[in-house]
């Protein structure tokens, strides 16, 4: 039986050796190849936490290799993304700079707080409604489930509160 655990990285005394013996070496490497600090240490954290979640198909004697394995591909897949950001972003200038005057963002804030009074405003079978499905991303049909209520209920309800809004919006312009 005594063999049996010190065969399996599931062994709470073989994990927690390997964790002592490799974390430290495993944030060197990453930072090495060029991750930040922080990086490094989440890189090497979600490593462990595969590694325990694999701890049943890792054999002590190749547990290196596999923390290794993970968190330079964990590295590899992270360098990847931020090249494809960087390519988007130097492709499209527009879509990092802002060509918004301060009259429009202070007319946009104006309009926030009149749209969520006009919101609050709502009756609140309406709103409640409303929100659910704006908000929650919710369909009539989990709304109609959630309030037990049928599904023409929610249509009716949803319809009023988008015609109320629609209103106060014209009202507001």
């Amino acid at each position: 039986m005594k063999e049996q655990e010190e065969n399996n990285v599931c062994a709470e005394e073989t994990y927690r050796g390997l964790f002592t013996q490799l974390a430290k070496p495993l944030r060197n490497y990453l930072i090495y190849r060029g991750s930040e600090e922080g990086q490094a240490d989440d890189l090497v954290q979600d490593a462990f936490i595969k590694l325990w979640e694999n701890c049943g198909k890792v054999i002590p004697s190749k547990a290196k290799s596999y923390l290794y394995t993970i968190a330079s591909n964990a590295f590899k897949n992270e360098m990847a993304h931020l090249k494809v950001r960087l390519k988007f972003v130097n492709a499209n200038p527009k879509a990092n700079t802002s060509i918004e005057t301060p009259e429009f963002k202070m007319e946009e804030e104006e309009f926030k707080v009149r749209l969520e009074a006009a919101i609050a405003d709502l009756p609140e079978t309406q709103r409640e409604v409303f929100l659910m499905n704006r908000i929650d991303k919710m369909t009539y049909n989990e709304i109609a489930e959630a309030l037990g209520v049928s599904v023409k209920a929610i249509e009716k309800r949803m319809g009023k509160a988008l015609k109320t809004l629609r209103s106060k919006i014209k009202e507001l312009k």
